[in-house]
């Protein structure tokens, strides 16, 4: 699926950037196990992606209010709102966003994650990730993945006042790196997130595991692909 015609900076695909920038929630991590937390909490399972999306709207409506809020809190009160409204009082709905809460922070990786990791810092590309999370639950991911020394820097949205897409979290990130938008590429499952890379001059990979259709809305990114690894063999000319 990788797509050189698109990219924005007219290199293509098998033009290596210096560094890869990964988005983690979702595009590093599995959210399926959430999928029995949520039942055995007695929420439906095929709430987690309703969650999580109702999560960034609602920190995004308050960065866009001059707010830097934390992940973990927007996480946390929208899974006390939804285990309330299944039933559970007060302190039971806030011990069991709380319970539901670590269960998010010790997901596991994709199956294409380590494969793809090691083959991009093999090929000499730099690893970062940026994310709206926490770095710390970023390292926490990649520790029990056992790639965490592949990646030079995990950073966060945290440590500025900006979330992703806004074109300043990125800017932040890479200035702190010490390193060109030009020369940086950012992979993510989330279309919006690769949208925001790109305006703010980075190259953008869409890692578009279930082949869906892509949101006309959004600039294109300069390279689509189904898994990290089918990336690595993309930089490296397939």
């Amino acid at each position: 699926m990788a797509d050189s015609q698109s990219d924005p900076t007219g290199r293509g695909a098998s033009a290596p950037p210096a560094a890869i920038v990964f988005d983690v929630n979702e595009t590093l991590s599995d959210l399926s196990p959430l999928e029995g937390s949520f039942a055995a909490a007695g929420l439906d399972p095929r709430d987690v992606a309703p969650w999580f999306s109702g999560v960034l709207r609602d920190a995004f409506a308050l960065n866009l209010a001059g707010e830097n809020p934390a992940f973990a809190d927007v996480a946390s009160d929208a899974l006390r709102l939804r285990l309330a409204a299944a039933g559970r009082d007060e302190e039971g709905a806030a011990a069991g966003a709380e319970e539901l809460l670590r269960a998010f922070t010790s997901l596991g990786v994709h199956p294409d994650v380590v494969e793809g990791v090691e083959a991009l810092r093999a090929r000499g590309i730099r690893l970062l990730t940026l994310s709206n999370g926490s770095a710390e639950v970023a390292e926490g991911l990649l520790g029990r993945a056992g790639v965490l020394d592949s990646f030079e820097a995990l950073l966060s949205v945290e440590e500025g006042s900006a979330w992703k897409p806004h074109p300043d979290s990125y800017a932040r990130a890479l200035e702190e790196r010490g390193i060109s938008p030009e020369d940086a590429m950012l992979v993510a499952v989330h279309p919006w997130d690769v949208h925001g890379a790109v305006r703010a001059g980075l190259r953008g990979c869409w890692l578009n595991r279930d082949g869906a259709p892509r949101p006309a809305v959004f600039a294109p990114a300069g390279v689509e692909v189904g898994d990290l690894r089918e990336l690595a063999d993309a930089l490296a000319g397939g």
